[in-house]
């Protein structure tokens, strides 16, 4: 059946109804098709909820704290490695020193050499000890500094290993959502199946086409003289189009161009 109004619409009007002949249909299957409506709802509803998940955004966040982190605690293993290598060298440029004013010792004590050797040796050994204390306070240095870095890296690393102990926690609270939508669309899809053959391959393919251009909704029922697709209010001319149509007749809403299906709450 066509509304009144239908030859008001433009024929590129995506909301104009076919013009082929009316389909018919039993008022029991067009209510079926208000079930199935109701089924493929909860699916989108489904879909939508899965996408929009809130532990979603914090899985995200934690994994970007995570990963940044570990930037983190790789820069400052690298500087660990780095200030280690200066106490290393450290130690040896002291040791070094150290081993010098030793051998000078134990030739100053055995005497040997000439009287300005042994003068020249004196001589060394002062500068030796000013050597020495100088590399010595490096050291100290390198070594406090190294001190910090070491706590630095421990914070970091505390705070990584906390990090992916949210996103383990974070990832296992999506799982479970994600199990219990899969559980309800798995029961809604095989609800589905069992409900869409009833409906006959016409009524079926008609339904989806115009669901696939109307956002998801393809039937809506007549409620109280408003279109419970697009919720706007049929006109008088359209509801007397409607009381006069075949009981058999599908209708397609001349604004929205979904099927309407009538129901004891049309308000007719």
């Amino acid at each position: 059946m066509g509304l009144p109004r239908a030859e008001r619409r433009s024929p590129d009007d995506p909301r104009r109804p076919d013009r082929r002949p009316p389909l018919k249909a039993d008022l029991t299957r067009q209510w079926r098709l208000l079930d199935l409506q109701k089924l493929d709802t909860r699916l989108d509803q489904l879909a939508h909820r899965e996408r929009t998940m809130p532990v979603l955004t914090r899985l995200a966040d934690a994994e970007k704290r995570r990963s940044s982190l570990e930037e983190e605690v790789v820069l400052a293993r690298t500087a660990v490695g780095d200030v280690d290598r200066e106490i290393s060298k450290a130690d040896q440029d002291v040791q070094l020193v150290r081993d010098r004013a030793a051998r000078n010792t134990q030739r100053l004590d055995s005497g040997q050499g000439s009287a300005k050797e042994l003068q020249a040796m004196q001589h060394e050994q002062q500068a030796l000890a000013r050597r020495q204390s100088e590399l010595e306070d490096v050291e100290l240095e390198v070594m406090e500094r190294a001190e910090s870095l070491r706590a630095d890296l421990g914070v970091k690393e505390t705070s990584l290993s906390d990090a992916e102990g949210d996103v383990r926690d974070l990832g296992a609270e999506r799982d479970e959502a994600l199990q219990e939508i899969e559980r309800e669309r798995s029961q809604v899809q095989r609800d589905r199946e069992q409900l869409a053959p009833g409906l006959g391959e016409d009524l079926l393919g008609l339904y989806e086409r115009v669901r696939a251009q109307h956002g998801g909704v393809g039937a809506a029922a007549l409620l109280q003289r408003r279109c419970d697709g697009c919720h706007l209010e049929l006109t008088p001319a359209d509801l007397t189009a409607i009381r006069n149509a075949p009981e058999d007749e599908v209708l397609r809403h001349e604004e929205c161009g979904r099927i309407l299906v009538r129901t004891a709450e049309s308000g007719l």
